[in-house]
């Protein structure tokens, strides 16, 4: 958990930082166009809220699902694979995919939009394959590869994102 945590701020940071190194060689000036800031800012918050929805209610879905008994906050000791999870294997993951883009936005570097946030959204997806998949295969075994034939493992297709955009009540402990 600490390890993803300070991976989504190196990732957010080094962005930041990255693209204002880089946006006066590959786009000189382009902080000078304060429409485009504005326009970039509003895009921005806009997606950061869809981002924020869509992590609410997957974390709700798993509260309510995935726990039985009595075990540390944000931790799963059962395979969901109903509601957002019928739909794909990550949603949560999804909705986060379009977090490093979002705050690119907000910020309103051309480099962070262009090159580092598709960068980083394709690293993430690297280490759902590498780190997420294999970790669920140990915890759930076969009834995780079962799970993984049927169910892809991101879905956009307009009823999958009317899913994770509807609200999810909070799991009542």
């Amino acid at each position: 958990m600490i390890f993803r945590l300070v991976m989504w701020f190196v990732l957010i940071v080094g962005g930041i930082v990255g693209g204002f190194l880089i946006d006066p060689i590959l786009f000189p000036g382009a902080h000078a166009h304060w429409g485009f800031h504005i326009l970039s800012f509003l895009l921005g918050s806009g997606l950061l809220k869809l981002v924020l929805t869509i992590s609410r209610n997957t974390g709700r879905t798993l509260a309510r699902l995935g726990r039985r008994g009595d075990i540390p906050r944000m931790e799963t000791n059962v395979l969901v694979t109903d509601g957002l999870y019928a739909l794909m294997r990550h949603p949560m993951h999804l909705g986060l995919l379009f977090f490093p883009l979002s705050i690119a936005l907000i910020v309103g570097s051309p480099s962070f939009i262009l090159i580092i946030a598709p960068i980083e959204m394709l690293l993430m997806v690297v280490m759902i394959k590498t780190l997420e998949e294999p970790e669920a295969i140990a915890k759930f075994g076969d009834a995780y590869r079962e799970y993984r034939e049927n169910v892809p493992m991101f879905c956009v297709r307009i009823a999958c994102i009317r899913a994770l955009l509807t609200p999810v009540a909070p799991n009542k402990r």
